[in-house]
């Protein structure tokens, strides 16, 4: 039981930690939420793709991703997605609620905590399997979240071409291919680039936690109380424990592959979601409100998830 509970409590300290830095610099006013919400876009649009980068072209041979795991991972978020718009608008009357949360409930923050989180558990060769596993997952979250929006929304519509573009320039999904095609080339990077990509690529996460945590407000979350509890409820605890038991029992998926399941269900909302969500017509108040509150929440309850999972044996 000690090793499961330092398991779990190693993978999730560093990302309280981190927070915690972030909210502390912005109450201590060494910086504020604007200057925050700067660094953040920086980097998003920067050191990200480097991490992606780096992760898929460091991989070792044979640290490709199943079939089995990808299509697991795109069919089930494509299934739940198909579930979530015919039962949502029976549950929700206003429709700029509706996207945003079916959206919260599928779209999870994948890259910043899985990716991490893989590598705390299982070490940066095993973790090369979850940066792969990104490509398809946020091509997936990205074309699907355009469509669900617009769906609920009625304000903006989106042609294929304007999809096809946002797709292309999505930082993440760059970096994710630049490594890809260098992983699959076996192009070498010279020292003097392997050193500040590496460098680069460590700083990602760090950054990118900081910088969430400058930007948590704990206002304004009574009055929605009502939508946020079983939205979460069910998005970080209900949902995750499912396909968990799908992909061991039905699937037969096991160790990293396993766990990346969980990353995909039990990870807070996808920051993303709230600054889409507020260009396309929802309810940006209540997007915000769930990546904030799913952010908290989830310290606790993916720590449990992992700490179980390490007890059954599950994650060897």
């Amino acid at each position: 039981m000690l090793n499961s509970f330092l398991t779990a409590f190693n993978a999730v300290m560093p990302f309280l930690i981190y927070l915690g830095i972030g909210f502390m610099i912005v109450r201590t006013g060494l910086a504020d939420i604007p200057f925050m919400n700067r660094l953040n876009k920086m980097t998003f649009q920067v050191i990200f793709p480097f991490m992606m980068f780096n992760n898929i072209y460091s991989a070792a041979p044979d640290a490709m991703p199943s079939v089995t795991l990808i299509v697991t991972a795109v069919v089930s978020v494509l299934v739940w997605i198909g579930i979530l718009m015919l039962t949502v608008p029976r549950l929700v009357r206003e429709n700029p609620r509706r996207g945003v949360i079916i959206q919260a409930i599928y779209r999870s923050n994948i890259v910043i905590y899985g990716i991490p989180l893989a590598t705390y558990v299982f070490g940066t060769e095993k973790a090369a399997i979850a940066s792969m596993l990104v490509i398809a997952v946020v091509t997936t979250y990205n074309i699907t979240a355009v469509i669900v929006l617009e769906t609920f929304n009625g304000k903006e519509r989106v042609k294929l071409r304007t999809l096809l573009l946002r797709l292309v320039k999505n930082p993440l999904l760059q970096g994710c291919m630049a490594g890809l095609l260098f992983f699959l080339l076996h192009i070498r990077l010279p020292s003097f680039l392997s050193t500040p990509v590496s460098s680069l690529a460590g700083m990602a996460t760090p950054l990118a936690l900081i910088t969430l945590g400058g930007t948590l407000q704990f206002s304004a979350v009574r009055k929605n109380l009502k939508i946020l509890i079983p939205v979460l409820f069910f998005k970080l605890i209900l949902l995750p424990l499912f396909m968990v038991v799908f992909a061991y029992t039905v699937i037969g998926l096991r160790g990293v592959e396993l766990f990346m399941i969980l990353m995909i269900y039990a990870t807070p909302v996808a920051a993303t979601s709230y600054p889409m969500a507020v260009n396309m017509g929802g309810d940006g108040e209540l997007a915000g409100q769930l990546v904030f509150l799913s952010t908290v929440v989830s310290l606790l309850t993916v720590f449990l998830f992992i700490f179980s999972m390490s007890q059954m044996g599950l994650l060897v």
